[in-house]
C-alpha cells in the first residue's frame, strides 16, 4: 500500500518532466523539487509519520467506537427509563380510573341515602304535622265546648234568675251546703 502511495506521488510530479534541458541536472528547479518532495517523504517515512498518523486515526476511531457504544448505551438506558415511565403512566391512569370509580360509586350511593334521609325527614314533618293539626283540632273543639259552657251556663243564670225567687235561692243555698256537708263526712 506505502509503495503504490509513493508511486502515485511520484507519478504525479510527471509535469516535472516537461520542463527544458537535462531533467536530471542540479540546475533543473524542477529535478531539486523532486528531489526534495522525495527526500521529505523519505524523511517521513523514517520517522514513521504515516504510522503515527494511523495510530492517532486508529486512536481517533476509537474514541468514537467508544463514544458510539457509550451513546448506544445511554440510549438503551433512555428506552428502559422512557419504558418504565410509561409503565407507571398507565398504572397511574388506572389507579386514577379505580378512584374515579370508586367516588362515582360513593357519590350514588351518598345520593341514594340522601334521597332516603330526605324521604324520612318528610314523612316525620309530614307526621308533625298531622299531630299538630290534631292537637290545634282538638284545642279548637275543646274551646268551643268551653265556650258553649259558658254560654249555656250564663244563658241557664239569666233564665233561673229571671224565674227564680228569691226564698228559692236560699232553699237551694241550703241544700247545696247541706250536700257537702253530707258528701265530706
Amino acid at each position: 500500500m506505502r509503495k503504490l502511495a509513493i508511486l502515485l506521488a511520484l507519478g504525479a510530479a510527471s509535469p516535472a518532466f516537461a520542463a527544458s534541458g537535462p531533467f536530471f541536472s542540479l540546475h533543473n528547479t524542477n529535478f531539486i523539487v523532486l528531489l526534495a518532495f522525495i527526500l521529505f517523504i523519505a524523511v517521513l517515512v523514517y520517522f514513521k509519520v504515516p504510522a503515527m498518523l494511523g495510530g492517532m486515526l486508529d486512536k481517533r476511531a476509537e474514541g468514537i467506537q467508544s463514544e458510539l457504544d457509550e451513546a448506544r448505551a445511554l440510549r438503551e438506558e433512555a428506552q428502559t427509563l422512557l419504558a418504565s415511565y410509561e409503565r407507571k403512566q398507565k398504572e397511574v391512569q388506572e389507579q386514577a380510573d379505580r378512584i374515579v370509580e370508586h367516588a362515582k360509586a360513593e357519590a350514588a350511593t351518598a345520593a341514594e341515602l340522601a334521597k332516603e334521609e330526605l324521604k324520612a325527614s318528610i314523612t316525620r314533618r309530614m307526621a308533625a304535622a298531622e299531630d299538630q293539626i290534631a292537637s290545634a283540632q282538638a284545642s279548637a273543639v275543646k274551646d268551643v265546648r268551653d265556650q258553649a259552657v259558658s254560654v249555656a251556663i250564663a244563658a241557664a243564670k239569666d233564665v233561673i234568675a229571671a224565674q227564680m225567687t228569691a226564698a228559692q235561692g236560699n232553699k237551694l243555698i241550703e241544700d247545696a251546703i247541706a250536700e257537702v256537708d253530707a258528701k265530706l263526712h
